[in-house]
């Protein structure tokens, strides 16, 4: 089992590349440092680094693995944080789950917004929506961004706007550069996120085939829009996104637009029905309107 110092000291060489240099960052020595290096791709059986020497490379595997861990190690540090700031202005914090293709446009806008106040302290949770309407219910988190109506009775659901589908293709795909049709995506093989909770965006793509009752090949079901992403960039096949997630400047993927611009998908805004009309959900109310109206 990987532990947090683990993880930092990979990626630590992942980002140098370079045993000496990392070993400076730890304020280690080298000959240790290996030795945890190949520790650890003994304890995953898999090798993390390609040696030669000009220095160090990433596998596949070590890829995959450095963008896990910095995402988790971010969460970790960004946690620590907001409980530190917490504790020094005591200042009331507002918890927002959202799922990972909202946050490449309007979230961010919402995000600034709310910091430019400075009066609350937010915690970003990334869950998918069926963990929101949970954790909303829980009291966990306070608003939430997701794509999917969950019927609550005790949570309402806002549509905030459309969002138009977009295929996610390995570059030099033979479908790049053209609008393909369901049909033609269906002849590929097809990566769904995020595999669980159910029901979940995963189910949203699908039911888009099902209902013209087209068979789909899926290849690989993952929980991460990042490590569909890269699986895409590997060439394991292709998946379906949100068109915002286009921000996102990924070597290895090209996207291409559908021929059928009607295929989209929603951003829905989620809140406890009950929330008490504080000042703070009343100016979250005022710029959620605000952007709805746009």
């Amino acid at each position: 089992m990987m532990d947090l110092h683990e993880l930092r000291t990979f990626c630590v060489v992942a980002e140098e590349l370079n045993m000496t240099r990392a070993a400076h960052r730890l304020h280690m020595t080298q000959p240790p440092l290996s030795r945890k290096i190949k520790s650890l791709e003994e304890d995953l059986g898999s090798r993390l680094f390609v040696r030669s020497p000009r220095g160090l490379a990433l596998t596949p595997t070590g890829q995959f693995l450095y963008e896990q861990a910095r995402q988790l190690l971010d969460k970790v540090e960004n946690t620590a944080a907001t409980i530190r700031r917490m504790e020094r202005h005591q200042r009331p914090l507002l918890g927002i789950g959202f799922v990972p293709s909202v946050f490449y446009d309007q979230l961010p806008l919402l995000v600034r917004e709310l910091r430019q106040k400075d009066e609350t302290e937010l915690n970003l949770i990334e869950m998918t929506t069926v963990q929101q309407i949970q954790a909303l219910k829980a009291g966990r988190i306070d608003i939430g961004f997701g794509r999917l109506r969950i019927d609550d009775p005790d949570i309402e659901q806002i549509r905030l706007f459309d969002e138009p589908l977009l295929a996610a293709l390995p570059t030099g795909h033979s479908l790049e550069g053209t609008n393909p049709t369901l049909e033609e995506l269906a002849c590929n093989p097809l990566i769904l996120f995020p595999a669980r909770p159910r029901p979940s965006f995963a189910d949203l793509i699908q039911g888009f085939f099902h209902r013209r009752s087209i068979k789909t090949q899926v290849v690989q079901e993952t929980n991460e829009l990042q490590t569909a992403l890269g699986l895409v960039a590997s060439g394991l096949g292709i998946t379906l996104v949100p068109e915002q997630v286009m921000n996102v400047q990924r070597s290895g993927i090209s996207y291409a637009r559908l021929a059928d611009d009607s295929i989209c998908t929603q951003v829905i805004f989620s809140r406890r029905k009950a929330e008490p009309h504080t000042p703070l959900m009343k100016e979250i109310n005022t710029i959620m309107t605000k952007h709805h109206q746009k």
